[in-house]
């Protein structure tokens, strides 16, 4: 890959944070965040979603995005490598609105489905957003944009809980469809008026269709697999045979990135210990706290039904008010650990949130049956949750060069993806173990929602140890950046 770009005028600009900077940061923050509001709208509704359309499969209503965004990233990076990052997310965003548009007019639970499985294709916004963050911004404002652009979680996580309140509580579910509808429209907008593509280029080489395929298939057999295995037994040739078959599928795909001349992935980049276990640890605990969030919503909005239904049936309103505090401490965490990225070790940082998000989710599974218990264990997860987004665009940028940028993303993208919907999916697993279904709607028992939380710490726990195989890594104001400023 090659750069088109000089980085003499970054040096003519000056350091200063012009007004330039502060429209492309929110042009940028915006359709980078359009996916954590998606991800709470969708979490918050699923529940009366659940109960209008009568459905036991709930829990495809998040994972068919998640599995058609992990399907497609590593296409969309290549694209993006080839004809420039802003050309892409446009045409993302578009795909993103007219899955919206569908899911708002669904008449019935499959047409949902293909709604949302559309607007997936919008889910590698997040990597290029990140990615062409690096080659526009300054080198001096590249790790505060990139902590500000993923710590953005943090106000979404603050207001987007009394936006789903209001949507809900006054208009239906329908209306949390409509609105990303126009969420959509707006990412549109602002990134058509104020980011610039990106010089950097790849040369043009052919795409390899079948190494994404491969990939796609096997990430997508597995996850099916483990969502139905309670239902055919853990055991069952049905379950083995998705899983078995899924795992063939990937092994091919790594045979074949192997092989080819232009691999979708340079899975070559992995042979590097500081990548891999960067990737490792990002996606392992990004994945984790990004999906068990969902427990916290079924328990706060599912109703309290004796016998049948142990949640707490609150509006969704009353839960945002709950969730408000730990919403804050997220909000000043990112932006506290984008301004200490500079000045320490990232591995320590890092540790530092999986240690927290851990702690928290074992609390968690103790205490979740007041408003106070919610309030307190939801503020030391939100200090894990905030450290951890906001350190997984840094620490791609510490352990790879520019050129290398786009590709990372989307690797590390796909990597925390594939996690978040096996986490997610698992989670339904453990959550409808001890479940009821009533008139065709799942509902869940007390155990499911504190075997769910534990289950969560034990993956950050997972994540804590793989932050251990990280190797000292160079600081991320000694990594090559503004590539286009």
């Amino acid at each position: 890959m090659t750069s088109t770009a000089s980085t003499s005028p970054q040096r003519a600009e000056g350091t200063g944070f012009t007004a330039r900077h502060a429209l492309l940061l929110i042009a940028l923050l915006w359709p980078a965040q359009l996916l954590s509001v998606i991800g709470l709208l969708a979490g918050n509704a699923q529940s009366k979603i659940a109960l209008h359309f009568h459905t036991t499969q709930i829990a495809w209503f998040i994972l068919v995005g998640s599995l058609i965004g992990a399907f497609f990233t590593p296409f969309a990076m290549k694209a993006a490598d080839l004809y420039g990052k802003r050309r892409v997310m446009l045409v993302l965003t578009v795909l993103g609105l007219i899955g919206d548009l569908v899911s708002a007019l669904a008449p019935n639970y499959t047409a949902l489905l293909i709604g949302r499985g559309v607007a997936g294709f919008y889910a590698p916004i997040a990597a290029l957003v990140f990615a062409i963050a690096r080659d526009v911004f300054p080198p001096r404002l590249v790790g505060p944009a990139s902590g500000l652009i993923g710590g953005g979680v943090g106000l979404v996580a603050l207001f987007g809980p009394f936006l789903s309140g209001w949507l809900l509580d006054d208009h239906g579910w329908r209306s949390v469809m409509w609105f990303l509808v126009a969420a959509s429209a707006v990412s549109l907008a602002l990134l058509l008026a104020f980011v610039p593509e990106s010089p950097v280029r790849a040369e043009r080489t052919p795409m390899d269709w079948a190494g994404g395929l491969l990939l796609g298939a096997g990430i997508t057999a597995i996850v099916y697999g483990v969502g139905k295995g309670s239902d055919w037994g853990w055991t069952s040739s049905a379950f083995l045979a998705f899983v078995i078959g899924g795992a063939v599928a990937i092994t091919a795909f790594v045979v074949v990135e192997s092989r080819v001349a232009h691999p979708l992935y340079e899975l070559s980049m992995l042979s590097r210990r500081s990548v891999w276990s960067v990737f490792l640890a990002t996606a392992l605990l990004a994945g984790t706290v990004l999906s068990a969030g969902t427990i916290s919503q079924l328990l706060g909005l599912m109703p309290k039904i004796p016998t049948i239904s142990d949640g707490l049936g609150f509006s969704a309103t009353k839960l945002a008010w709950i969730g408000a505090p730990a919403s804050v401490v997220i909000v000043l965490v990112a932006i506290a650990t984008g301004w200490l990225a500079r000045r320490t070790d990232s591995r320590l940082l890092l540790a530092a949130g999986a240690l927290f998000a851990a702690f928290g989710y074992g609390l968690s599974a103790r205490f979740h049956d007041t408003v106070p218990q919610l309030m307190m264990v939801g503020i030391v997860t939100a200090v894990g949750l905030g450290t951890i987004v906001a350190l997984v665009p840094v620490m791609v940028i510490e352990v790879v060069s520019p050129t290398e940028q786009a590709r990372a993303n989307g690797l590390q993208n796909m990597m925390q993806g594939t996690l978040l919907t096996v986490v997610t999916q698992l989670i339904f697993v453990v959550l409808a173990q001890d479940g009821r279904v009533l008139k065709g709607t799942q509902f869940y028992l007390d155990s499911g929602f504190t075997n769910g939380f534990w289950l969560a710490a034990g993956f950050a726990a997972a994540g804590l140890l793989a932050v251990g195989l990280i190797p000292g890594l160079r600081r991320l104001e000694e990594a090559r950046t503004g590539e286009g400023a």
